[in-house]
């Protein structure tokens, strides 16, 4: 047997591991505003494109965005008034971490946990390895931040329910009573409850 013909026949008995991250069809984040809450209404739905616990999805995605939320019945709702692009950039993040294998680059992993360690072992490549950290913005978030007692310039983009404007700073959402949507306010910080925040009007 000649070698073209061994090479032809050893490809021919390599398994196809089929592995590809164009398999990885992940749908893109529904979201529902309610008040002083964003809810997720197709987290399931995502946790399984990921073949993943969707309560770990959950929890990981409270922490990128920094806010607390509740799972239920494959929906979640978090504090805050979050956009699709924010559970985008948190989804991304957890696939980076929790799903992509970091030598191979394939999603055909499996998350396991050793000695108290979250692992990923890859089916493709054979890899076994702790998971990657996620990458948080801390010095954004930190620029983003609102304290009390301290004054920032808003563009109100919404109107809550009792009429207050509403704006968005980071993972912050502000109520400023007696400002109008479109406009740009300076606000006074009275007080701070989670990422909620509650402002006067300065001018």
């Amino acid at each position: 047997m000649d070698y073209e013909s061994s090479l032809d026949r050893a490809m021919e008995d390599v398994p196809d591991l089929g592995g590809s991250d164009e398999r990885l069809s992940v749908p893109d984040p529904e979201t529902q505003k309610d008040g002083a809450f964003t809810r997720l209404t197709n987290l399931s739905a995502i946790a399984d494109a990921l073949s993943r616990d969707p309560e770990h999805v959950h929890s990981k995605i409270q922490q990128e965005l920094g806010t607390a939320g509740q799972y239920e019945d494959g929906r979640a709702r978090y504090n805050g008034n979050f956009r699709e692009r924010d559970f985008q950039t948190a989804i991304d993040s957890y696939i980076e971490s929790f799903v992509t294998c970091s030598e191979c680059g394939l999603p055909d992993t499996r998350l396991e946990t050793e000695n108290r360690t979250p692992m990923l072992r890859c089916e493709a490549c054979g890899a076994f390895r702790p998971v990657a950290k996620q990458n948080t913005s801390n010095t954004q978030r930190q620029e983003e931040a609102i304290e009390s007692g301290k004054t920032y310039e808003l563009e109100i983009v919404g109107t809550g329910r009792k009429g207050d404007g509403v704006a968005e700073r980071g993972e912050y959402t502000v109520f400023v009573p007696g400002a109008q949507e479109g406009e740009t306010v300076t606000a006074y910080i009275k007080n701070v409850s989670g990422n909620l925040a509650f402002a006067r009007r300065e001018n």
